[in-house]
């Protein structure tokens, strides 16, 4: 097994502005589509080996700030990414700090939707 995780689901109740969002904080672009009933934007996969996931609208998708801590890589410059959450309509729980020297750099924040994610770099 290459990886422990291979797809996640981050909850949304506005998929627009949820998806308007992590395009601004990442600097990306996400495909947009429908599946019986649900909403999916898709987080770009391309070089990420077998590891991605979708923002997810639907009856049964609700945003929390509890619960599983998703860690998108902040590499190589996650202050750059965390200048643009607040701009986007995020919040910053915790600014960048350090775990230790050996495993690197942390950040909490809140995106549009409630939700608590994280970012990890080593520098």
């Amino acid at each position: 097994m290459a990886h422990m995780i291979s797809w996640f689901e981050i909850p949304v109740k506005d998929m627009k502005r949820a998806k308007k969002f992590y395009e601004e904080v990442f600097n990306v672009e996400m495909t947009l589509m429908s599946f019986g009933g649900h909403d999916m934007a898709f987080f770009p996969s391309e070089g990420m080996g077998d590891i991605s996931g979708a923002l997810c609208a639907g009856p049964d998708y609700n945003p929390s700030s509890e619960g599983t801590l998703v860690y998108f890589s902040g590499n190589p410059d996650m202050q750059k990414i965390l200048d643009r959450i607040p701009g986007a309509g995020g919040v910053i729980l915790l600014p960048k700090r350090e775990i230790s020297a050996e495993y690197g750099f942390m950040a909490l924040f809140m995106d549009t939707e409630g939700n608590r994610l994280a970012l990890h770099s080593l520098k």
